[in-house]
Parts: structure tokens; C-alpha cells; sequence
């Protein structure tokens, strides 16, 4: 049927209010994940003095929505989007109470978890591979779902109780950083590299790195969402 002009107007309030508000408290997040990160560098520096220099840990604020912790030889990278995202409906979250009585904590706001080569940066490897090793999904409440990679998925999703503060982000900071330790680089098969062309060698003599790397270059990379399945309560 069609609306009439107060109807939309309502409707763009309605919306665009619940947005501002996943927004403003996503970005409360994102500050809260950053002075914990902050922290920890700083944690590094105090506690091993001798190694400091040798075995670096170096947190870097890039602008609002970004920021870098370098720790040996990864980088971990968190990044917020700007934007509002819904669950879709064949989500399992979309099948909870906590979600039927409020359609609205549906809506979330979204911070990515990459993980670099510290390499990758130092020499400007711009063909180099990154990955999404975890996401972390906050709604207007400051509930907030996990999804990721092994420890990060192994995080206990409640969304319905868990809501957001510094204990949470630690928890994720410390589990994103054992995840990326323990996510080695893999030998790439020897048939990927068997051939190269001089105008590829000249590139890289002229440190215009055109070869690419990545701890699973040439291996299949998947969510691990054998972990996601365990938390169907909310």
C-alpha cells in the first residue's frame, strides 16, 4: 500500500536513529580495543626490557577506524566499518528470543581482525596476502557475536548477556595475537615458483616486489565454523 510523507518520515528517523546508535557504539569499541592494545605494547616494553628491542612489540593509531599492533613478525590489523549490517535471516542468531522480542539488536555494527606479514609493510610487498582471522559483530546494546579463527571462535558467543567492555576486548586482543603466533607460513609448492621472467626479476631487484606471500598462499583458508555451531542460546 502506498505511504504517505509522515509515514516516511518516521520511518527514516526510526532507521536512521537505531543506525547512529550501532554506529556511536561500535566506535566506543573500537576506542576501547585500541587502549587495550595500547596497553598491552606497553605491558611488553615494561615486563621484558631485554628482549624489547630484538623481539619488538609496536602499537600504531592510523586514523579513527584503524589501527596496528606489530608483534615479531606479524602484524595484526583492526579495522572498523562505518557502515550498519544486518544478520541475514538464515543466520542462527535471527532464530533466538533475544532477537524475536527486538528485531532490532539484529543490527550491527562491524570491526575486522586482519593478520599481516610485518615483512609485507618493512619491504613494501604490495601483492602480498592478508587474512580475516575474526570479526567482531556489536549491536545497539553493546552485545556483541563473535566470529573467527580457531581461539577467536572459541570465544563463548551469549548475545543476549555478553555485553562489550575492556575484559572483553583483552580477551580477543590476547587471542588474536596466539592465534597469529601460532599461524605459521607454509612452504608454497615448488611448481608455483619453478618459473619467473626478467622483467618479474628486474621488478624485484628494483624492490617493486611482484612475487606474493601469504602463510597460506596456495592453501585452502576457511572460517573455522565447526566453532561457530556451539553457540545457539544467546
Amino acid at each position: 500500500m502506498p505511504k504517505n510523507e509522515k509515514e516516511i518520515c518516521e520511518l527514516l528517523i526510526d532507521k536512521g536513529t537505531l543506525k547512529r546508535k550501532i554506529y556511536e557504539t561500535t566506535f566506543e569499541t573500537m576506542q576501547t580495543i585500541k587502549k587495550v592494545a595500547e596497553n598491552f605494547s606497553i605491558y611488553y616494553k615494561t615486563n621484558f626490557p631485554e628482549i624489547k628491542d630484538i623481539i619488538q612489540v609496536h602499537y600504531t593509531n592510523r586514523n579513527t577506524f584503524e589501527f596496528q599492533l606489530k608483534f615479531a613478525g606479524d602484524i595484526l590489523i583492526f579495522l572498523m566499518h562505518t557502515n550498519v549490517f544486518e544478520f541475514s535471516r538464515e543466520h542462527e542468531v535471527m532464530k533466538t528470543p533475544y532477537i524475536k522480542e527486538d528485531r532490532t539488536r539484529s543490527y550491527c555494527g562491524m570491526i575486522y581482525i586482519y593478520n599481516f606479514l610485518s615483512d609485507s609493510f618493512k619491504y613494501n610487498r604490495i601483492n602480498d596476502i592478508g587474512y580475516l582471522i575474526g570479526r567482531i559483530l556489536i549491536n545497539k546494546d553493546g552485545h556483541y557475536y563473535i566470529e573467527g579463527k580457531r581461539e577467536l571462535a572459541q570465544l563463548l558467543n551469549n548475545f543476549n548477556l555478553n555485553k562489550f567492555d575492556e575484559e572483553t576486548a583483552r580477551e580477543i586482543l590476547l587471542s588474536a595475537i596466539q592465534y597469529a603466533v601460532n599461524f605459521d607460513l607454509l612452504v608454497p609448492d615448488y611448481n608455483n615458483d619453478i618459473q619467473i621472467s626478467i622483467n618479474e626479476m628486474m621488478q624485484i631487484e628494483n624492490q617493486n616486489m611482484i612475487l606474493k606471500t601469504g602463510k597460506r598462499l596456495g592453501f585452502r583458508f576457511e572460517p573455522d565454523n565447526s566453532a561457530l555451531k556451539k553457540d545457539i542460546e544467546f
